[in-house]
């Protein structure tokens, strides 16, 4: 067992019940709850039927934390529910970067898995072949806006910078977390504007 899980699992406990912590976008989705652990076989399947290898970091979250469920944004996607993207080649004129749903056998570049439900075309990849594996990115199928490598030196890295950020009540624009003093600010604005429309 990779000796950051227990550390894992207990942050992710703790964070329903911590003071003053960040609020995660889509947390009302999943609720700081993850689905049961996967077996390696049923991970192995996966990699078969997709012709891929997962990066360590993520098989070992899947088997032996949760299949599925907490998360930045709407939360970790099913492992049956991930699709593979090749990241778009550069636009003219500078055009930011989208991602294009594929296959193993149809891809002609490296090979990213959209892990999370993210909403609209919002996607957040994990790097599955290439100088990327193993990273998480953050990008737009449609380009909208660019793709962003996360720092993080892996997925549990990833996962547990999430679960710090949280905790210590942080703004974090590319985890989607609002820090409760922004929280604050923008129900103090609304709450002016509807006492100023009740006036009018």
């Amino acid at each position: 067992m990779d000796s950051r899980i227990p550390r894992l699992r207990r942050k992710l406990a703790q964070i329903p019940f911590a003071q003053q912590r960040s609020h995660s976008f889509g947390e009302e989705k999943h609720q700081f709850r993850l689905a049961p652990p996967l077996s390696a076989v049923q991970v192995t399947r996966f990699e078969a039927e997709a012709q891929i290898e997962l990066p360590d970091a993520y098989r070992v979250f899947l088997t032996e934390l949760g299949g599925s469920g907490a998360s930045p944004f709407y939360g970790l996607l099913p492992l049956d529910r991930c699709e593979l993207f090749t990241m778009n080649p550069q636009g003219e004129h500078g055009n930011l970067r989208g991602f294009t749903a594929t296959d193993r056998r149809r891809a002609g570049g490296d090979l990213f898995l959209n892990i999370i439900e993210a909403g609209c075309s919002d996607l957040v990849l994990l790097g599955i072949t290439g100088p990327l594996t193993g990273r998480i990115l953050t990008g737009n199928s449609d380009g909208f806006w660019g793709p962003d490598v996360s720092s993080a030196s892996d997925f549990l890295a990833w996962y547990e910078r999430w679960l710090d950020h949280m905790a210590g009540g942080r703004d974090n624009r590319s985890m989607e977390l609002t820090s409760p003093a922004v929280r604050q600010q923008l129900a103090d604005r609304l709450a002016a504007q509807r006492s100023a429309a009740r006036s009018d």
